[in-house]
């Protein structure tokens, strides 16, 4: 019996290593070319669909694409909506493994070929000169050795056949949850469903566990697979978070249906394997089954993704999130430009005091990285965003030529504004630079510079005279630098980065100091109507 369990241990580890080869020497094979079919392959939901069916049945990962999706959609090159497809693609893709496993492993005689492609993997992995023909090798003896696996599993779960049957010792009551549990385990603890689904499809195939316990324990496999996706996203953005929400939730429903109607679906597929005259084993009949109620889930998902993807998008707000969503626009007033201005003043208060406090940020945190301040930067560019594209949409012909006016002023001062945040980590990088050794000597101008531009940001009000100072400042360290360089006392690299740097904050400062010249258009019309009343008295 120990020496059973050691060999069936020891099966499992081979299809592990095979597995993880096959998926590493794939993905380096053809990379970019996978990345290109994430990346442009998923305009919309249906096509996500298709390149995560595709993606995952290549590289027999759905883990792998998975978390190359959360990454997606981490940087924002995916929007959610076209992310779950993707997802629900790869829940499709993975059914290959049970499919491979049924047609060849259990076929024939496995050792007459996994040998020979055993030895031309290695062969072309050792002897191969570009580093493609190389992982092609490594995927290749993956492949073989994925069967060698699966023979050694299939041997060793036969051998507890003798003398055992699930039902002796599991009530039928209680066997389906079990079986669940047992497979959404399998593929928490491996980190791989198709490893789970070997070890179900073996037992299967060598009469250890009935064709429904079966069934069962891979619809627990499918469900454990969540599991690469939540650990992936702990540290994630809230997008990210929502998609493997998404992924569970979708998992949880096929999973739900599959096991509702379990005996319907063997039934079917019973009367599907001998219409078709298949010579039918276990294992196929539970890739069947596999396949089915995945593409069942697919089936009832995909056209309920926008909502679903809409009710995702409310949870796990941020507070990036929220300041990023216009509070004031309303669609009613697009035909009365007059009632309009009101809510853009609203809302470019609210813009300037978020870029406001996002350079703020950059001048007072101490040891602040970069990208903690991606997100509020993205907020204030899709606040900025969304007020021009409101202001583009009210009806000129019904506008008086002062809210034309006035109007354009906030259009123009959001493009100050826009460039401001793209400017902020310039402010960042500068202060890092100010702290370096070889720059100790210009410590005095640094910290004026940066006291002067802690006053501009803190203004509400443009300071001609600050700006002035700080253009004094900004002529003096550049000097001092390009000095520094020449004497070999600044180091050159490190010179022209602080240069650059310091040409940035040059121009965020005056575009924000452009931008303090903004005033409400309420305020501006209501001046514009007391002047003109003057003049008609007069």
């Amino acid at each position: 019996m120990t020496a059973t369990v050691f060999q069936i241990l020891g099966g499992l580890a081979l299809f592990l290593l095979a597995m993880e080869m096959m998926t590493n020497g794939l993905k380096s094979a053809a990379g970019h070319q996978l990345r290109h079919m994430l990346g442009h392959w998923t305009r919309s939901p249906l096509r996500g669909f298709g390149a995560g069916v595709l993606i995952t049945g290549i590289v027999q990962s759905s883990s792998a694409v998975t978390v190359a999706t959360i990454g997606f959609v981490n940087a924002g090159l995916l929007s959610l909506s076209h992310s779950l497809g993707v997802v629900f693609g790869a829940n499709v893709g993975t059914t290959m493994t049970g499919w491979l496993v049924s047609f060849v492993g259990f076929g024939f005689k496995i050792e007459a070929f996994a040998m020979p492609l055993l030895a031309a993997g290695v062969a072309l992995k050792l002897l191969a000169r570009s580093q493609r023909n190389q992982s092609l090798g490594e995927a290749l003896a993956g492949f073989a050795l994925f069967f060698l696996g699966l023979s050694v599993l299939k041997d060793s779960l036969g051998q507890l056949t003798v003398g055992l049957d699930s039902s002796e010792f599991l009530g039928q009551d209680i066997a389906l949850p079990l079986f669940v549990l047992f497979g959404f385990l399998a593929t928490v603890l491996t980190q791989s469903s198709s490893a789970a689904l070997a070890i179900v499809l073996s037992a299967a195939a060598s009469g250890l566990l009935s064709l429904e316990d079966a069934a069962a324990a891979v619809i627990g496999a499918n469900l454990g697979t969540t599991s690469t996706a939540a650990i992936a996203v702990l540290k994630a953005t809230a997008n990210a978070r929502r998609l493997a929400l998404g992924h569970v939730m979708f998992n949880l429903v096929t999973g739900a249906i599959a096991i509702l109607i379990l005996p319907l679906m063997l039934w079917l597929i019973a009367w599907l394997t001998d219409w078709l005259d298949l010579d039918t084993n276990a294992a196929l009949s539970l890739a069947i089954f596999h396949t089915l109620f995945n593409l069942l889930g697919a089936a009832i998902m995909l056209p309920l993704l926008k909502p679903f993807a809409r009710i995702l998008g409310r949870m796990f707000r941020s507070k990036e999130e929220d300041n990023a969503e216009p509070r004031f626009l309303d669609d009613t007033l697009i035909n009365t430009p007059e009632l309009a201005v009101g809510a853009v003043d609203q809302e470019m208060k609210r813009l300037i005091g978020l870029t406001r406090g996002l350079l703020r940020a950059c001048l007072d945190r101490e040891d602040l990285a970069p990208e903690k301040i991606r997100a509020t930067m993205e907020a204030a560019q899709s606040l900025n965003s969304a007020i021009t594209e409101y202001i583009s949409r009210l009806r000129a012909e019904k506008m008086l030529p002062a809210t034309v006016d006035t109007l354009t002023l906030s259009i123009r001062t959001c493009r100050y504004l826009a460039e401001a945040t793209e400017l902020a980590p310039a402010l960042l990088r500068l202060r890092q630079s100010g702290k370096l050794v070889q720059t100790a000597p210009l410590k005095g101008e640094m910290d004026a510079y940066t006291n002067l531009l802690r006053e501009l940001v803190a203004s509400e009000v443009g300071l001609p005279e600050i700006f002035g100072e700080t253009e004094k400042i900004y002529h003096i360290l550049k000097s001092r630098m390009l000095a520094m360089i020449v004497k070999r006392e600044l180091p050159a690299v490190v010179g022209e980065r602080t240069l650059d740097d310091l040409s940035s904050v040059r121009r965020l400062c005056d575009q924000w100091t452009k931008s303090l010249d903004w005033r409400p258009s309420s305020e501006l019309l209501n001046g514009d109507s007391q002047a003109e009343s003057s003049v008609n008295r007069t």
